[in-house]
């Protein structure tokens, strides 16, 4: 690959949230990207016009990553449009938020399917077309597989597996000169924030976790994209094998959490005007 070639990185799940802002990341740098979508092709093929605006390029292909025959044929559309692939992102997620009691076999089939199978197959598939030109994997995670939190046991330890998969893939793939990083999310403000806790039965409310993050606010997918960004550029090149937290600092803090102190202890910092509780 010449200097002057475009890079081509494959994003799942691209057509919103962290994966669309960052496939318009690299649009931006002149890049192309493969967005992945599941079913609105309208809305996929929008985020292509709008990389092409942007003086990126890049196509949508349709494939449902649960299925193993989607992803031969997400990676067959590539090789046909491309014949090579530079860069993997495997961003696309989807799990039951229940509490372990109520996991059914159908939740943890489906759970493996979506987040981990797909990972490795995905990767299995990438690294074919990189060939020995080197070439960049990173998997979005979250914080459940660092921290045990209401109902997300399903999706927690699919991240945490796939967390400890990069780690080997790192020590596979380096010597073809591939990098395996994970960007692990705290709350990050996107539709799945808001799913999260606004629709789950019983869930605490997000401001009562907002107030524990040490930077007071939850992050936005800009940030998460930003890392992901970083892992993916020439900078980055000698990091492998590694897991980027990207949470505000959520979590290095343990209880007792700053917000549940009070008197004058609360008050070193949240200031003077802070209540005593």
């Amino acid at each position: 690959m010449t200097s002057d070639t475009p890079r081509v990185t494959l994003i799942t799940g691209s057509s919103r949230g962290i994966g669309r802002v960052l496939a318009m990341k690299l649009a931006r740098k002149g890049e192309h990207v493969v967005v992945n979508y599941k079913k609105n092709a309208e809305l996929a093929e929008e985020v292509v016009r709008q990389m092409r605006e942007a003086g990126g390029g890049g196509i949508a292909v349709q494939a449902d990553i649960e299925e193993p025959a989607d992803i031969d044929a997400l990676f067959e559309a590539i090789n046909a449009s491309y014949g090579r692939l530079d860069a993997f992102v495997a961003n696309a997620a989807a799990s039951a938020f229940k509490p372990i009691s109520g996991l059914r076999l159908h939740h943890l089939d489906r759970n493996w399917a979506m987040n981990v199978r797909s990972f490795v197959l995905g990767a299995q598939r990438a690294v074919d077309l990189m060939g020995d030109r080197g070439g960049r994997i990173v998997a979005v995670t979250s914080y459940g597989s660092l921290r045990a939190f209401p109902t997300y046991a399903s999706l927690g330890a699919a991240k945490a597996a796939v967390e400890t998969y990069v780690k080997f893939m790192a020590t596979e793939f380096g010597p073809r000169d591939i990098t395996v990083n994970a960007v692990n999310g705290g709350l990050i403000d996107t539709d799945s924030l808001e799913y999260f806790y606004q629709r789950v039965p019983g869930m605490a409310p997000m401001g009562s976790v907002v107030e524990k993050i040490p930077l007071g606010r939850p992050g936005t997918a800009d940030d998460m994209a930003s890392a992901v960004e970083f892992l993916l550029g020439e900078n980055a090149g000698y990091i492998t094998g590694q897991t980027i937290t990207v949470d505000g600092g959520l979590t290095v803090v343990a209880p007792p959490f700053w917000s549940d102190t009070s008197g004058e202890l609360r008050q070193a910092v949240y200031g003077p005007a802070a209540k005593s509780e």
